[in-house]
């Protein structure tokens, strides 16, 4: 071969790597985006503790889903701060940002069901709209912490 074939694979290869580096960084990046995203909702969240409320303790139901939603919080926190240390490059980077997306979908899928469906039965309309103005305020302040716009459902 000559070196000008050489040279041109050698630039081809340095592309190559080029592409995917910026193809990891661009994943890493989304999946740092959807846990930034997620810390508003999840702050939100977290003005409905079942210990402010009598009525969620006494359905048993309704305050095992609160309390594992505050478990599911705490796992997306604690993987998003280890996502943000590590390089893209960790064996384990990969595993983690799966387990938060997993994670994310699990909860959402129990919020729309399980969790909205408890509300109703638990918390009257005035109740209901107090939990959601309350937690539209944590939203937007926890967005405003971060540097993140939050759309008002207003």
């Amino acid at each position: 071969m000559s070196d000008a074939t050489s040279e041109g694979l050698e630039a081809v290869a340095g592309w190559a790597e080029a592409l995917f580096d910026q193809m990891i960084e661009q994943q890493r990046q989304k999946v740092l985006r959807l846990a930034r995203e997620a810390v508003p909702h999840i702050s939100s969240e977290d003005v409905m503790n079942p210990n402010d409320y009598p009525e969620l303790k006494a359905h048993p139901k309704a305050e095992d889903i609160v309390l594992e939603a505050f478990e599911e919080h705490h796992v997306v926190d604690v993987l998003m701060g280890e996502l943000e240390a590590l390089d893209v490059s960790d064996e384990t980077w990969g595993a983690k940002a799966l387990v938060m997306k997993e994670n994310i979908e699990h909860h959402i899928g129990e919020e729309e069901g399980e969790m909205f469906t408890a509300a109703r039965r638990v918390f009257d309309r005035e109740e209901l709209e107090d939990l959601g103005q309350r937690m539209e305020a944590r939203k937007a302040a926890a967005g405003r912490e971060m540097g993140i716009p939050v759309a008002s459902r207003s």
